[in-house]
This record gives structure tokens, sequence and C-alpha cells, in this order.
């Protein structure tokens, strides 16, 4: 049987296999942007272990010209420089695809598969010849296989060295090392070996004015931009970098250029109690603040986050969430903590909770954060995650209007109080739930109030009265319903064709769902679409789910947490809504998708589905 060889022009999936703690993650971003530079989107994954160094890291790669930027399922081109995972990488390798390795030691006969390509470079062998220093030999040999497949893939050799003249700028001594590892990968290969292989990569212009950003810098302009001047944290994988980010710029536009004063506050608290104590406190007295967590964070923060709940503090909180339970597997993603952040702490509470689904959205969702807090009066939780917020990502340049206020909601001045009116910290005057508030000192003799957890009446007078506590509460509940007319409303994508069947998803789950639909709708099986951007959920949401007769819910954790939540706030039953699931730390693939809406729907829907995810998946490419 003659194999056949996987042949296309960018559109392909590659996977590294690195041992950690080897720099080899520079070099893998430096040969995606390469392509992304080429105008070729790219969607490139991080996969690496919660260890500082030894153990296995891939780095996978997504290239299509199509513009799809999920994960597909299935890898066409591994390259592995680890022996510790190299059985594994080659079994992952689809029929007719390309298997990369340093032949420098020849490869384990065991190993060897007769349907596909095996290409063998000997970076070991050329970086012992060329380097004598340990530690350069270890760096530069991911140098020297980026080199190596800009010619197996026929790449633009000076895209490459454009880049790193750009990244190591006014650093010449570390240009030419790099680009001279770059010309010895790329030297051997057209030297000694059959290329360009099947798979190939040309000039494109499908990027437009695309950026690559990671969510959690995005994330941290957005607090910049949406006022925030005080910042509580504690570091947490994946979180940390989103106060790194907010750092880096405060001190380019937060700093007095007079006195040298800075104008924010950046504290690292010595827990995650303690930072969204610092948060709520700096908020009542009127700063823009936030706190930046994962699952565990949210956990120890719960009490807190009932506090600012109960008090009507505005409280931003950005939650970058990994796998767990406990500390699960800090470096890698779900959408898990969907419930405990919908409901965090204890009694009838109910949590605002935001969606963002790019960088972009993690930018302008991080600003609104803190005009819905301060307008809603409550916690705002922005469910991000770790593939969004660590990873590189494909979005749309971040934009600002100049022109745009603050909103600070209902702050009554000095000289409203002045004028002799009513002031009740829980009373509400308007109609729509939401009382008025004053910022501490704002008059010496008016609009003082006792912020506390505990019970109080509409005059924030403490009292265990039942009545009064009922009422406070059910004032809360009508709140809920304004909130519905602030927070984001979800999008909707009609397939054009007569379907009673859909699907539902949210966050980083989009593009995968979005290139499993477009792989059903060529099979024949059509479905209309909704993302879902905030809880609590608006009208648009119950009634998109209403006029069909069964909706699949996509996400990311074990549970179906979403779908436990839509059936909790509109009471769907069970067999309208079914679960398509993923939670072994990667992102979610368009092919896993496919395959589970489609053996649900050609099965006899005897059992649920989310309770069968397991069975379902077995011998997916994912």
């Amino acid at each position: 049987m003659i194999m056949k060889r996987i042949e296309s022009v960018n559109d392909f999936v590659i996977k590294f296999a690195n041992v950690n703690g080897t720099g080899s993650a520079s070099a893998n971003n430096l040969f995606a942007k390469a392509l992304f530079r080429m105008g070729i989107p790219v969607s490139p994954k991080n996969i690496f272990p919660s260890n500082i160094q030894g153990l296995p890291t891939w780095y996978e790669v997504r290239v299509n010209d199509k513009g799809y930027l999920g994960r597909r399922g299935g890898i066409d081109i591994a390259l592995s420089v680890n022996p510790q995972s190299m059985a594994q990488d080659i079994r992952e390798v689809l029929p007719g695809g390309y298997f990369i390795y340093d032949d420098t030691k020849p490869l384990d006969l065991r190993l060897h598969r007769d349907d596909i390509s095996i290409i063998g470079v000997p970076l070991t062998r050329i970086c012992n010849e060329q380097y004598d220093d340990p530690r350069q030999r270890q760096l530069f040999k991911n140098v020297i296989y980026v080199g190596a497949l800009a010619a197996l893939l026929d790449m633009d050799f000076k895209v490459l060295t454009g880049l790193v003249e750009d990244q190591f700028k006014g650093k010449k001594n570390l240009v030419l090392p790099n680009i001279h590892a770059l010309e010895l990968g790329h030297q051997y290969v057209r030297n000694h070996l059959e290329c360009p292989i099947g798979i190939r990569v040309e000039k494109s212009d499908k990027v437009g004015d695309k950026i690559l950003l990671d969510g959690n810098t995005a994330l941290g302009l957005g607090a910049l931009y949406g006022g925030a001047t005080v910042a509580a944290w504690y570091p947490i994988t994946p979180s940390t970098s989103v106060v790194d980010a907010f750092e880096k710029y405060a001190k380019r536009v937060r700093i007095d250029p007079g006195t040298g004063r800075c104008n924010y506050a950046i504290v690292q608290a010595e827990d995650e109690l303690a930072a969204i104590g610092m948060a709520i406190g700096a908020s009542w007295n009127g700063a823009r603040s936030f706190t930046a967590t994962s699952g565990p964070g949210v956990s120890l923060m719960s009490e807190f986050l009932g506090l600012a709940y109960f008090a009507e503090i505005p409280t931003v909180l950005f939650n970058v969430q990994r796998a767990g339970p406990s500390t699960g597997m800090p470096t890698r993603t779900q959408q898990s903590d969907i419930l405990s952040c919908a409901y965090a702490s204890h009694g009838d509470t109910k949590q605002v909770l935001l969606f963002p689904s790019t960088p972009r959205e993690c930018f302008d969702f991080g600003a609104l954060s803190f005009d819905l807090a301060e307008r809603l009066q409550t916690p705002i939780i922005l469910m991000s995650d770790l593939d969004l917020g660590m990873n590189d990502n494909m979005s749309e340049p971040l934009a600002w209007d100049d022109e745009r206020k603050y909103d600070r909601g209902k702050v009554l001045t000095a000289e409203q109080l002045e004028e002799g009116v009513e002031f009740g910290r829980y009373l509400d005057v308007d109609g729509d739930a939401i009382c008025y508030r004053t910022y501490p000192g704002t008059h010496p003799t008016k609009g003082a109030f006792f912020t506390r957890g505990t019970s109080r009446n509409e005059y924030a007078i403490y009292t265990e009265k039942g009545e009064e506590y009922e009422a406070n509460m059910l004032r809360l509940l009508r709140k809920w319903d304004t909130i519905n007319e602030y927070v984001p409303a979800p999008i909707i994508v009609d397939c054009g064709a007569e379907t009673d069947t859909a699907v539902l998803y949210f966050g980083t789950s989009e593009e995968a769902a979005r290139e499993a639909l477009d792989y059903l709708s060529a099979e024949g099986v059509h479905l209309n679409a909704m993302r879902v951007r905030a809880f609590p959920f608006n009208k648009e949401v119950q009634e998109f789910i209403e006029r069909h007769k069964q909706v699949f819910v996509i996400e990311q954790n074990r549970d179906a947490q979403l779908r436990t939540l839509l059936m909790a706030e509109f009471e769907f039953g069970p067999d309208k809504l079914k679960s398509v699931l993923c939670f072994d730390g990667t992102p979610i693939s368009a092919r896993n998708i496919r395959k589970q809406i489609k053996t649900h729907l050609n099965s006899d829907n005897v059992l649920p589905l989310h309770r069968n995810t397991a069975l379902l998946r077995a011998g997916e490419s994912r």
C-alpha cells in the first residue's frame, strides 16, 4: 500500500515537543509570529507543565487560511526534540503526516511508522560542532529547528530574520548569533533533504489588521483604560500577568511627570482573601480597584464576595480559569468556575459574570467591568481562562473612544446632600432597586453610613427584623432584573436554513464551535448558534432556547456547569439542553465538537449526553 502524504498550503497543525525550561517557547513563538507576518492566520497554544523545568512541554500551532482559530484536532506535523515524549508524539501524527526529530541518535525501531514521513535533522550534532557552551547548545538548538522548518515548509526566510532583528533591536550581540542559528538549520535541510515537503506555506493576505495579543495583557490594559487606580492581588497561575501588564502600562501613563508621583497603587497581599478585601475597601472609598485570580483564589474570596454583594460595594474580579478542583492542573485550561462564581458566597447570592472570547473583548469587558460595578453597585466577575489569558490570540485591534465618560453610578455629591436630599443607603428611590451612595468624607455631617455584612434596614441601621431583611433581599432580586438591561447581550448566528436544533457556547469555545458548525453544515446538519456573553441571562437567551427543540451546550468542564445554570435560571428540562464537553485541560477542538453532536444526533437518546462524554471521545483525535 502506497502512503498518501498530507498535502496542503497554509492549512495544517504542527506540534512542537520540547523539554520545559529550555527556552523552546520563544523559538516556537518566533515560528508562529513569522507565519502571522506572512499574512497567514495562526493560533498558537502553549501546553506546559506546572513545574519549572525538566518535564515535557508542547506548543501547538494551528495554521489556517480560512481564519479558523480554534483547535482543529489531530496533528499533521510533529517536531520532537524530547526523548521522554517521543513515543506519544509519533503516535499523535495523523496518517500521511510528518514526524521531524533529532536524528543525532537513530530512531527506536519500535517507534517506526510506515504511514507517515519520518524526517531526521541532527540538531544535537550541529550544536556540538558549532557551540562549546552547554547553555548555548540548549538554546540555539531550538532556533536551528525553526530554520530547518523554514526550508521544509518553504517559508520566507527573510521574515524570520526580520523578526529576530525586531525582537533584539539594539542588541547586535544577540541578533547575529540567532540569525546564524536559523541559517544552520535552513542550510542543512536545503543541502541534505528533499524540500519542501507536502505541506508548505506561502504569503497571504488573510490577517488584515488583526493583531496577536494575549488576553491577560488586554485585561491589564482594559483595567487601565477603565480608570482603575488600585490593584490588590496574590500571585497565582494563570492570572499573575494581568497585574504585571497593568503595572507595566501604569508606569508609562500614571506617573506625574512633574513630581514623579505614582497615581496608582499595586499591593501584593499576603493571600487572596486579603487581596479582595483591599480591593473592596478601595472601591468603598471611591477608587476604581480590582483583583485578579484563578479558581482556588475565588474559593478563598467567596466570603468577601458575599459581603460586597450584600453591602452593595462595587468590586471587579478578573478570574482566569484553570483546571480544578483544589489546585488541579495549574497550567491547563478549563471553564470550570461558572457555578462557583455565579453563586459565590453562602446564602442567597447572585454574581454578575462576563464571558469574553477574544483579547479585544478582554479589553472592552475589562474596562466595562468598572462602569458596571459602579452603576450596579455589585461585584463584577470577568471569566477568562488560561487559553485566552496566556496564549497569543488573533484579535481585532484594541480601540478606545477618548470622549467616553466613566459611569460612576448613583453617587450623591456634597451639594445634593446640602440641599436636603433624603439619603438612605439602601432606599430604592427610583424604582430600579439601585440605591444612592456616598463616598466617605463627602460632607462633614450628612451622607454617612455604616457598611456591614449583617442585616440592616433601608437607612443602613442594624436590624434583625425578619420583614426588613426580607424586603432588602427582595430588592436585591429586583435589582437582578435591572442588571439584565446593562450586561452585554448574546450574539446569535442564524444558519440560514430551517432547523429546530441549535448550539450555545461562551468564551474560548467560540472558534472551535464555529469551525465545527461549518463541518456539520457541509454534511447537511444545520444548527443555529448563540454565544452567551454574560450572566444574568437576558430574555434573548431564554427565547432562543425556547424556539428550538434541543440545544447543545458546549463547555469545557466535566459537570456541564453552564447547562446547569441555564436549567436553574429558566427551569428548562434536561431533554431540552444537551451537553458537549471537554475537560482534559486542553482547549476543545472542532473535531471533538462535531463528533459529539453527530454521535448524539445518530443515537437513540436514551442516556444524557454529558454522562457518556468519555465514551464519545474514545479514539478521538484531539
